[in-house]
């Protein structure tokens, strides 16, 4: 275990140092895999967003905060962009931001975690449970900054958030998937 790194909970489970850690946009990624079709995935990701990763004494103390600006969506095609953005998917002009607030973060051992929380989107909330992992820690390009990295990913059905477009074709085959991938590569800095 490194200085920068606090033992959390189990012997086999390892955070960085406690404070709170600000997501940096620049280097970080907020994203998601659509299938469309039968035949490819779709990539996209949202380019406005802010959160925080507060990592406390504890696991029970720990909590992970985040706003996406749905406007900010983004599958580099504006014609599929516009689509996303309208009322058959996100309704942006309604519903200006996705939020994420975490409820439980569970040690699964070494630096692999799971993390629940309250995902909300078009006005739904739901619980979500994401894979996370910790990359590790340590100093920054900046002094007096420490860096810490995170990876997370979960599938949720759209569905149940009431986006609900429902494109077929005439086999019956979706245009779009209603299971959504979502995976999110994260770096936070935190003042030392």
């Amino acid at each position: 275990m490194t200085p920068n790194e606090t033992s959390i909970d189990t012997s086999t489970s390892t955070l960085p140092a406690t404070g709170v850690y600000n997501v940096d946009a620049v280097h970080s990624t907020v994203g998601f895999i659509a299938r469309h079709l039968v035949a490819s995935k779709v990539r996209g990701r949202f380019t406005d967003f802010t959160g925080s990763v507060t990592i406390g004494d504890t696991l029970e103390t720990s909590a992970v905060e985040a706003t996406v600006r749905a406007a900010s969506i983004t599958t580099d095609n504006e014609m599929r962009d516009a689509h996303l953005k309208s009322p058959d998917f996100l309704e942006f002009e309604t519903f200006p931001t996705l939020n994420f607030t975490s409820t439980k973060i569970t040690a699964k051992g070494g630096t692999d975690f799971e993390l629940v929380g309250d995902l909300t989107v078009k006005g739904v909330t739901k619980s979500v449970t994401f894979d996370l992992e910790f990359l590790g820690s340590g100093p920054s390009t900046a002094p007096g900054v420490t860096i810490a990295g995170f990876e997370a990913r979960t599938e949720i059905d759209r569905r149940d958030f009431g986006v609900t477009f429902q494109g077929n074709l005439e086999n019956g085959s979706l245009i779009v998937s209603n299971k959504i991938v979502l995976e999110f590569s994260i770096e936070a800095a935190k003042q030392d």
